[in-house]
C-alpha cells in the first residue's frame, strides 16, 4: 500500500547557501503530516493571517480566485487570501497557462493579464527560455508595491507560476533595501522558478533569502517543471518543499491542507 514520505536532502547547487531542505512527497490520501511535523497548536480565536496571493500568467482576477477556491476552503479561518493578477492585458492564446480562443471584450476582472512579457514584438512569455527583454517588468513590480501599500498589511505572500517568479523577486529586492517591499513574514511558491533576463536570475541568486518559504510543486508539471521549482527552492534558507503527484495547479487535498495549516500555524499569533 502506498504511503506518504519525508526525506530530508541538503539543497544542490547553493555552493555556501547551507540550506536545508524538508521535503514532503505524498503518494497517497493517507494524512500522515501531523506526527512529522510537531508545531505549538494555536488556538481557533487567533487572528486570520493576510496573504497577497499573486496570479499566474494569463490568469484574470476572477479565474485566479476561483482556482484557489479549495486552497480558500482549506485555510478557512486560517488565512484571508486576497488575489491580484498582473496590470498587462493577455489574449488568450497568449501563453501555456489556460485554454481557449479569445472571447473579446470582457469586465476588468474577467480580463487575461500577465506581469510580464518575454519578447518586444509580442505579449507572450516564456519561463524557460532565455529572454532579449522583461517587457512590462517595470509596471508588474509598482502594482505589487501598490497592493501592498493600499491593500495591507500583509503577513505573507503567495505567487502561482510567474506570480510566484515575481514573489521571490520581490522578498530578493526586498532584503536588500527596496523600500516598497517590506519583508513578509512567509512566503508560499506554488510551481516557481527563477526568472530569466536582465540580471533578473542574478538577483535572485543573490542567496540565501531569508523569508521563510514553502515551495508547493507537481512531479508531472509540464509547464514549470520540478527542478525549475526546485533551483527557486535553493535560493531560500531553511526551505521547505511540499511535492505532489500532479501537475501544474495549486493543490488542496488533505494531505497538502494538512502540510499548509502546519506552515501557516508558524506564525500565527
Amino acid at each position: 500500500m502506498a504511503t506518504s514520505t519525508l526525506s530530508e536532502a541538503r539543497l544542490q547547487g547553493g555552493a555556501g547557501i547551507g540550506s536545508r531542505l524538508l521535503m514532503f512527497n505524498f503518494r497517497s490520501g493517507k494524512d500522515h503530516v501531523r506526527s512529522l511535523w510537531r508545531l505549538p497548536r494555536i488556538m481557533a480565536a487567533s487572528p486570520r493571517l493576510r496573504v497577497l496571493c499573486l496570479a499566474g500568467f494569463r490568469q484574470s482576477e476572477r479565474g485566479f480566485r476561483e482556482k484557489t477556491g479549495a486552497l480558500r476552503k482549506a485555510l478557512r479561518g486560517r488565512a484571508e487570501l486576497v488575489c491580484l493578477s498582473g496590470p498587462h492585458p493577455v489574449a488568450d492564446a497568449a501563453g501555456p497557462e489556460g485554454a481557449g480562443p479569445d472571447p473579446g471584450p470582457c469586465p476588468p476582472e474577467e480580463q487575461p493579464r500577465g506581469w510580464w512579457f518575454s519578447k518586444q514584438e509580442a505579449d507572450v512569455f516564456s519561463a524557460l527560455e532565455e529572454p532579449t527583454v522583461c517587457r512590462g517588468l517595470e509596471e508588474a513590480l509598482g502594482t505589487v508595491a501598490q497592493a501592498l501599500s493600499k491593500l495591507g498589511p500583509f503577513d505573507g505572500i503567495l505567487g502561482f507560476s510567474q506570480g510566484a517568479a515575481l514573489a521571490a523577486l520581490v522578498c530578493a529586492l526586498g532584503q536588500v533595501g527596496d523600500p516598497r517591499f517590506p519583508l513578509p513574514r512567509f512566503i508560499i511558491l506554488v510551481s516557481g522558478f527563477c526568472p530569466r533576463g536582465l540580471g533578473l536570475k542574478e538577483a535572485i541568486l543573490q542567496g540565501p533569502l531569508s523569508v521563510p518559504s514553502l515551495h508547493v510543486f507537481g512531479d508531472t508539471d509540464r509547464v514549470i517543471p520540478a527542478q525549475e521549482s526546485m533551483q527557486l527552492c535553493s535560493r531560500f534558507a531553511g526551505a521547505i518543499a511540499l511535492t505532489h503527484s500532479g501537475g501544474h495547479f495549486i493543490p488542496a487535498a488533505a494531505p497538502q491542507r494538512q502540510a499548509y495549516l502546519q506552515f501557516l500555524d508558524q506564525f500565527a499569533e
